[in-house]
Parts: C-alpha cells; sequence; structure tokens
C-alpha cells in the first residue's frame, strides 16, 4: 500500500546553534515517527511502522537535511554551514531514570479528604478604601476604538460588484528577491562566555537596539510596518466580531451540545474584549488610515463547527504575526504587537481544547508570510466600508485537502472526502453520525469532548499518509467586495512539490499529478531534532510549489513567486 517517498527537508541545520543539527551522511534515522495529538511516538514491537509495513518511509535521500534536493539549494546550505558556529556541547541529563531524583515529599500520604465548606461569602474583611481608577492625565486611558456589540450585525457572503480590484501596488523593481550570502555584519561569535565590548552603562552588555535612551515611537514607520500592521488589524476584527457572533447565536443548549458550559462561553466572551484591546492598539499605531471593522461570512452551522473554525484562524492569525513581527522596522511596534500576538497564541491553545485536540502538539509555533496569511483570511471577509484600506499582500489561489481529517471522527482514518462545511481552506469538519462521532464518547483515547488534554489512540494523522489535493485555478474574486483577485507567484510555473510549513521546518514532498488541478503527495517523516517532536503535528500549512528551494523562518517569505496555491492542512 505504501511506496518509498524521498522528500527534500529545508531544515535549519548548520546555520546556528540553536538550529536543527543534521543526521550522519546517511540520511535520517531509520526509525519511523507516528505523529499523535501531542505525541510522536517511534517504531518498535507495536510500533505503527512495524504493525503496517512502512518502514520504507525511514529511507531519505542524504540532502534530505539542510539542503534541498537541488544543486543550488544545495550549495546554499553547504555554504551556510560552513560559514555558522561550532554546535553547542550536548547537553545530556538523567531524565530517563531520573537516577539523582529526590524530593522531601516524596513518601508523602494524601490526608483523606473528610472537610469541605459548607458556607460561602464574605466572612472576613481586610482594610481597604475606595479608589477610582484615573480618567484623565498620564495614567488616564485612551478610548477604545470599539465598544462592546449593543445592536443587530450582518454577517454572509458578498453580492454587490466590486468597484475596485486587485492588492495595492506601485512600481515594481524586481520580480523575485536576490539570494544573497550571510550579512557581513552577522559576525559576532561568544567564544569565552565574557563580554566582548565595553559596556555603555553599569549591567548593560553592549548592543542591542533601541537601548540608546531615546523616546519611544509606537508608530509604523515604513510601508512595509504599515501593510503588515493593517493585516494584523483585519485579523483582530475579524476575531472580535466573530467571538462575539458565537456568544450571540449559540444557546446554553447548543454549547452544550459541544461539551462546553457557561463558564467556557464566559471565557469566549472574554477573548472578544481582548480583540477590542488588540484593535484599538494597532489601530493607535497606525493613524487615521486605520481599517475599521468589517462585515463577515463565516462557515459554522453549530457550536462545535465554530470552535473548530476558531482554532484554525486564531493559528493562522497567530503565525501570520510571527512571520513578521521581526522584520519590522519599528522595534516599538513590534514590541507592543508581540504582547498581544502572546493572548492570540493562548486563545489558539484553549479553543484547541475546547476542540478536544491536544493544546499544543508541537515545540515550536510556525511563522507563515503576509501573503499566506491574507490568503487564508480575506474568503470569510464579505464586505467592508467604503473607503476602507486596502492591503498590498497576495491572494494565492486555494489549496484543498480532499481527505483532511475530521477531528470529529473516533476514527480519523474512516474521514471520506470533503468532510468541510464548504470549499474554503480553513473551513470546518462536518460532525459524522452519532455512532461514528467522538464528541460525547466518554472512553479515554477515543473520546474528543472538550478537555484541558487529550491524546487520541489513532492520530489525526500520520507520517507516510497519503494526501489527496486539488487547488482552485489563479483568477477567484475573494475578500471584502470580493475585489481582490487570486494570483499564482509572478515565476511560478507548474506545480512540483507540496511545502510542509511548520515549527522550523519546510519540508518538500514530490507531487504527483492525476489530472487538471488535482494530485497527491505522502506526509512527510522527520522530526525537528533527532529523536524529538515531528515536524509535521498540529494545525499546519501546505503550499503548491514549483521549487524545492532551501528556505527558513526567516527568509520564508522567498517562495512566495514561487507558490501555485496554499491551504491549511489538520495534522492533529
Amino acid at each position: 500500500m505504501y511506496t518509498k517517498t524521498v522528500i527534500s527537508s529545508a531544515l535549519l541545520s548548520g546555520l546556528a546553534a540553536a538550529a536543527p543539527a543534521a543526521p550522519s551522511s546517511g540520511g535520517l534515522t531509520h526509525e519511523i515517527i507516528q505523529i499523535l495529538d501531542g505525541q510522536a511516538q517511534g517504531s518498535g514491537p507495536a510500533g505503527y511502522a512495524s504493525s503496517h509495513g512502512a518502514s520504507s518511509y525511514g529511507s531519505y535521500a542524504p540532502s534530505s537535511y539542510g539542503a534541498s534536493a537541488t544543486s543550488a539549494a544545495s550549495s546554499a546550505g553547504t555554504a551556510a554551514a560552513a560559514s555558522a558556529p561550532s554546535v553547542a556541547a550536548d547537553q545530556s541529563g538523567t531524565v530517563s531514570g531520573y537516577n539523582d531524583a529526590s524530593a522531601p515529599f516524596a513518601s508523602y500520604t494524601p490526608t483523606p479528604l473528610t472537610v469541605v465548606p459548607s458556607s460561602f461569602g464574605l466572612d472576613s474583611a481586610i482594610p481597604a478604601i475606595k479608589t477610582l481608577a484615573p480618567s484623565t492625565g498620564i495614567y488616564g486611558p485612551d478610548p477604545q476604538r470599539s465598544s462592546l456589540p449593543t445592536g443587530p450585525t450582518s454577517h454572509g457572503p458578498y453580492g454587490g460588484v466590486p468597484t475596485t480590484t486587485g492588492a495595492v501596488s506601485t512600481t515594481h523593481t524586481a520580480a523575485t528577491v536576490a539570494t544573497l550570502p550571510l550579512n557581513p555584519t552577522a559576525t559576532y561569535y561568544n567564544t569565552n562566555g565574557k563580554l566582548q565590548h565595553d559596556q555603555p552603562a553599569p549591567y548593560t552588555p553592549a548592543g542591542g537596539l533601541g537601548t540608546n535612551g531615546s523616546l519611544p515611537r509606537y508608530m509604523v514607520e515604513s510601508d512595509f510596518d504599515y501593510e503588515s500592521i493593517t493585516l494584523g488589524l483585519y485579523q483582530e476584527w475579524i476575531e472580535l466580531d466573530l467571538f462575539n457572533n458565537g456568544i450571540a447565536t449559540f444557546t446554553d443548549e447548543d454549547w452544550a451540545a459541544a461539551g462546553l458550559t457557561p463558564q467556557d462561553v464566559s471565557l469566549i466572551s472574554f477573548m472578544a474584549q481582548q480583540e477590542q484591546g488588540h484593535a484599538t492598539l494597532l489601530s493607535n499605531m497606525l493613524g487615521e488610515t486605520a481599517p475599521p471593522q468589517c462585515t463577515y461570512d463565516y462557515p459554522f452551522t453549530n457550536a462545535r463547527e465554530f470552535v473548530d473554525f476558531n482554532q484554525v484562524l486564531t493559528r493562522w492569525g497567530e503565525s501570520g504575526v510571527w512571520g513578521f513581527i521581526n522584520h519590522l522596522d519599528s522595534r516599538e511596534v513590534g514590541q507592543l504587537l508581540a504582547q498581544s500576538i502572546a493572548t492570540e497564541g493562548r486563545q489558539q491553545m484553549i479553543f484547541r481544547q475546547m476542540a478536544g485536540l491536544h493544546p499544543m502538539p508541537v515545540w515550536f509555533e510556525t511563522g507563515i508570510p503576509q501573503s499566506w496569511a491574507w490568503t487564508f483570511l480575506a474568503p470569510y471577509i464579505s464586505s467592508c466600508p467604503e473607503n476602507t484600506t486596502r492591503l498590498a499582500w497576495q491572494n494565492f489561489p486555494a489549496l484543498h485537502v480532499a481527505n483532511q481529517a475530521n477531528i470529529n471522527r473516533v476514527s480519523p482514518n474512516d474521514t471520506g472526502l470533503w468532510e468541510r462545511t464548504d470549499n474554503r481552506t480553513s473551513s470546518p469538519a462536518t460532525i459524522p453520525a452519532e455512532d461514528q462521532s467522538c464528541i460525547n464518547l466518554n472512553k479515554t483515547g477515543y473520546g474528543c469532548g472538550p478537555a484541558i488534554g487529550n491524546n487520541r489512540s489513532e492520530p489525526l494523522s500520520f507520517a507516510g499518509k497519503q494526501v489527496l489535493l486539488e487547488w482552485d485555478t489563479p483568477g477567484q474574486a475573494v475578500g471584502p467586495n470580493n475585489s481582490y483577485v487570486t494570483a499564482k507567484g509572478g515565476v511560478a510555473g507548474e506545480p512540483a512539490f507540496v511545502a510542509w510549513v511548520a515549527q522550523l521546518n519546510m519540508t518538500y514532498t514530490p507531487l504527483v499529478i492525476t489530472g487538471p488541478n488535482s494530485g497527491y503527495t505522502y506526509q512527510p517523516n522527520g522530526t525537528v531534532y533527532a529523536n524529538g517532536a515531528a515536524i509535521v503535528n498540529g494545525t499546519s500549512f501546505i503550499a503548491l510549489t514549483d521549487t524545492d528551494m532551501f528556505l527558513t523562518p526567516f527568509n520564508l517569505s522567498m517562495i512566495n513567486p514561487h507558490v501555485v496555491a496554499l491551504g491549511m492542512y489538520q495534522a492533529g
């Protein structure tokens, strides 16, 4: 059933001591990694490989780590590795056996619970005075841009005719960004663990940006900053509306059917209030041209689908910011944005828990380019007010996974074709028949109701799984007022690879074409570090490309001119 697949993996080996180390010249280890919801299990007597005959996936091309299969990419990877410092020494510990473990409470015997509180209320008091929050002056709060909703809102697809089409654009200076060697200023390396330069002040090491005492300016400083933060604001607005829309739409009975209590619903309501702050923050950093909230077209029909959609939407929302935050010209803007996106990451984890998924089945969160985040977001915006600021980012054609794993099934391997609420790439899974659903199943390893942590006995996906793909033809109208148009990368030819963007890695697998705009590939095997977390897990990203060029998280946007279509992949 399974065939041998040679994958080309652009991992970060050799680029820095913190990057994944390359394996021996013989290629990857032959251990098969089975992806569970939060667990990567190796093959063994009861492992997936030995029981399912997939051991051929342990065989990789020697170039799989550190470079792609192309000679140019291999050269780039070799050059980077040669210029990098040596890797830090192995940190061996006693984790496997806890040989020296000790604790003063190791022999503690819990006391049987016999007395519990029987009265509740204010039975004690502490000294206090009436304290008012400042409303004016330096400590007074700025107004929110959005208040709590007080009236009806409108949702649904756009039915009008766009008056403007396409992304904001000026004259292009080149079709692609040239690949260059390391920055000539990237020379610092500490060989003795001591300070290498004079300190500008006590307890202040030399270096850093924005540390010279100048007054911070929390405003965008370039077109790149402006377009990136504007994209972020579009994301914050949909989250604000989406969370409130779920609260307003579903009843207590609807939430209970999804396994959620009024306390859980209260948490979602608080998330909406968080988005009020985020939208205000980003609007203030943009100024008077900051776009307002729009009208949206959601893909869910019940509370369970609402939760599933949210765990996907917050995934690309978080990853979209990680992809550009360290490229911003304004360090001050980046500082505040990081403090907001940390909350976004917590939202994504909570929605995964509400969906019965493992909350964080990865070691590293993924960063994606702005055009990727805009591609995923735009199809769910139906219209925006007249003269709303437009974006410069690209809208790629949609890449659909026909056999996308259904998180609501007891057996994800029984997922049929197109078990999604609609044909947009990030729309939630449908709910199967009751006798095939895991939502209300109270059985460890098989139930998928809300939980702090869930590990599935049968994984949503696994290394070697055949992934059936279909992709849209360019030229589709998407986004606000149907005014943006999808297009593949400017130099992209026929698709030949599937790029898997997850954690610190960009891994390629060959694409097998089966017909017009259709084909398949196999989910790749591999770990971020040797014997560590599986690369592909959680809610991740895939792209069709015409090349397997070597890229890493910091320069991932260089793949954009070669992208044919973009999609989401539910791996765990």
